[in-house]
C-alpha cells in the first residue's frame, strides 16, 4: 500500500505535538462585518512572537514509528484516540505539526520591515453557492474516501458511487438549499470569521494573513496552495473549525493536505502548526455555555426547559474500526459545557443526539428525529437545540435543525422549542481562537520531503507499526486496522 492510501495526515519531516493549557482567558470586542472575498495580506510583526515563550509548552517530538526512520516523522498516535482517560481537561489545545490548505480569498494586512510571514488558515467543509452548485458539490463530498470508505479491491468504485449517489441526492439536496436561500451561508461566514480573527490577532500584537480553505466547494485547497505560494508565507498554523477532530472532517483536509505537500519543496520546507481540536479550551466552552444561557431566558420556565445537544454523526464503523476519536471529544465537549453551566447555577437536565445520516450503514446513536419523539412521548414540553459541532450556520442548522427537526418536535408533543445560534463571530470565541494561534506559533516545524525519504517511508511504514494505535494514526484501511486490533488483543 502507497504512502498516499496509508500514511498518517502528515508527511514527512520530524514532528513537533504540543498540549497546551490555556491560562488565561482574554476576552475582546472584535468586529465581524459583512465581507467579501479577501486576497492576500502580509503578516506578523516581531513584537508579537518575541513575547511567546517556549518554555510555557509541554511539547514532544515524535519520529517515525520505526526507529530505523527517524527522519520521517510520520505521525503516529498523536490523536488522542480512544477515551479520554480523565475530564479535568478544560482550557487544553491538541495540536501537531502537518500541513495545511488555504483559501484563494485572504485577508490584507500592511506590509512591515520582517522576513517572517504568519499564516493562519481556516478549514471548513464548503458549501454550494448556488442552487446549480449542489449536484457538483455532492460529487465532491462522496468521491471522498473519508466520507465513503470502500475495502481496498472496490475502490476503484469511488467516483462512478460517488456520481450516482450525488445525481439522485441533488434534489432533495435542492429543496433544502432553496428553503435556506438558495445556496449555503457558509462561504460567507467563514469569511467573516476570516475577518474578525485576523482583527482580534491584530490587537494582540500579531499581523497574519488569514486563509480560508474548503474541503468541497470554492475556494479548493488546491486554489489556495497557489495563494499561499505566492505569498510566501513563512510560518503556518492550520486551524480546522471543527472543535472536534474526526476523520472525516479535519482528518480528511489532513489527508488531502499531505498529498500536496509531499510533492512541493517549498511547502514542504514550511513551519506549520496544526491545532486539531480545541473542544476543550476554555474560551469556546464559556462561550457555547453563554450562548445557551442567554438562549434560556427566552422561556417563561427556564429550569424546566431540556437541553438538546446535536451533533453531526459519522458512521459507527469509523469509532469501532478505524479509532475516531469523536465520540470521545464530543461527549467530553458535552460534559465540560454543562460543567460550565452548572457553575453559573444552571443545572438543566440535557442530552445528546446525532444527526444527518445517511444511507444504510449504522450511524451513531442515538438519533436526533428518534430521540426528539422519544422525548415528546415522555412529557418534555420545552426544548432548546443546541447545534454542537458547528461553528457556522448552514443547511444543517438553518434547514435540517431549524426546519425538519423543529416541525418534528412540535408534532411530538413538544411545546416551546428553540435554538442556539452557531457561534459564528461571538467576540469571546474569536478572541480564544487568536490565543490558540498565537499559543502555537513556537512549536511550528519545517517539514523536508526530498525523493529519498519518501520512498524511504513508503517502504517502512507498515514495518513499524506495532499497536492499534498506530494503525489507526496511520489511517490504513479497516482490514489492516481490524488485524492490528486483533494482533494487540491476542498480546502478539
Amino acid at each position: 500500500m502507497s504512502a498516499t492510501a496509508n500514511s498518517a495526515v502528515l508527511p514527512h519531516g520530524e514532528i513537533s505535538v504540543s498540549r497546551i493549557r490555556d491560562g488565561a482567558n482574554r476576552n475582546g470586542t472584535i468586529a465581524c462585518r459583512q465581507s467579501k472575498s479577501f486576497l492576500s495580506a502580509s503578516c506578523l510583526s516581531a513584537e508579537g512572537l518575541g513575547r511567546l515563550d517556549k518554555s510555557s509548552f509541554q511539547a514532544c517530538q515524535l519520529s517515525h514509528c520505526n526507529p530505523a526512520v527517524k527522519t520521517n516523522g510520520i505521525l503516529a498516535g498523536s490523536y488522542n484516540y480512544g477515551p479520554s482517560p480523565q475530564r479535568n481537561l478544560l482550557g487544553q489545545t491538541f495540536c501537531s505539526v502537518g500541513v495545511c490548505t488555504f483559501g484563494e480569498n485572504a485577508l490584507e494586512s500592511p506590509s512591515h520591515a520582517t522576513d517572517e510571514k504568519v499564516g493562519v488558515l481556516l478549514l471548513n467543509l464548503g458549501g454550494p453557492d448556488t442552487l446549480h452548485d449542489v449536484q457538483p458539490f455532492l460529487f465532491n463530498l462522496f468521491a471522498d474516501p473519508d466520507i465513503i470508505r470502500l475495502p481496498r479491491l472496490f475502490r476503484f468504485l469511488q467516483r462512478p458511487l460517488a456520481q450516482l449517489i450525488s445525481v439522485l441526492r441533488a434534489p432533495k439536496s435542492k429543496e433544502g438549499y432553496a428553503a435556506i436561500g438558495g445556496g449555503s451561508p457558509l462561504r460567507r461566514i467563514t469569511d467573516e470569521q476570516a475577518h474578525a480573527l485576523k482583527m482580534a490577532l491584530e490587537a494582540k500584537k500579531l499581523l497574519a494573513n488569514v486563509y480560508v480553505g474548503m474541503r468541497y466547494w470554492h475556494p479548493f485547497t488546491e486554489e489556495a496552495v497557489v495563494q499561499i505560494k505566492k505569498d510566501r508565507i513563512t510560518r503556518l498554523v492550520v486551524l480546522p473549525l471543527y472543535p472536534q477532530f474526526s476523520i472525516s472532517t479535519s482528518g480528511s483536509s489532513i489527508r488531502l493536505l499531505q498529498s500536496i505537500f509531499r510533492e512541493d519543496s517549498y511547502l514542504s520546507r514550511l513551519p506549520v502548526s496544526i491545532i486539531e481540536s480545541w473542544y476543550q479550551r476554555e474560551g469556546y466552552i464559556k462561550s457555547m455555555a453563554s450562548l445557551i444561557e442567554k438562549e434560556l431566558q427566552n422561556f417563561s420556565n427556564s429550569r424546566e426547559v431540556m437541553i438538546f445537544f446535536s451533533a453531526h454523526g459519522v458512521p459507527v464503523s469509523y469509532i469501532e474500526d478505524a479509532g475516531d476519536p469523536y465520540k470521545d471529544q464530543m461527549e467530553e465537549c458535552i460534559f465540560l459545557i454543562m460543567q460550565e453551566l452548572k457553575a453559573r447555577g444552571i443545572d438543566n437536565e440535557h442530552t445528546l443526539a446525532y444527526q444527518s445520516r445517511v444511507g444504510p450503514v449504522q450511524w451513531l446513536k442515538p438519533y436526533t428525529d428518534e430521540v426528539l419523539v422519544e422525548l415528546g412521548q415522555k412529557g418534555v414540553k420545552s426544548l432548546l437545540a443546541v447545534p454542537v459541532s458547528f461553528v457556522s450556520e448552514h443547511i444543517e442548522t438553518l434547514e435540517e435543525i431549524d426546519m425538519e427537526y423543529r416541525e418534528l418536535a412540535l408534532e411530538s408533543g413538544i411545546e416551546n422549542w428553540g435554538r442556539v445560534p452557531a457561534l459564528g463571530c461571538t467576540s469571546s470565541f474569536i478572541s480564544d481562537l487568536a490565543d490558540a494561534v498565537i499559543e502555537v506559533l513556537p512549536s511550528a516545524t519545517a517539514m523536508s520531503t526530498t525523493e529519498s525519504t519518501t520512498k524511504e517511508a513508503d517502504t517502512d511504514l507498515h514495518a513499524g507499526i506495532t499497536s492499534f494505535e498506530e494503525a489507526c494514526a496511520h489511517k490504513l484501511d479497516f482490514v489492516q486496522i481490524k488485524i492490528y486490533r486483533e494482533r494487540q488483543q491476542n498480546g502478539a
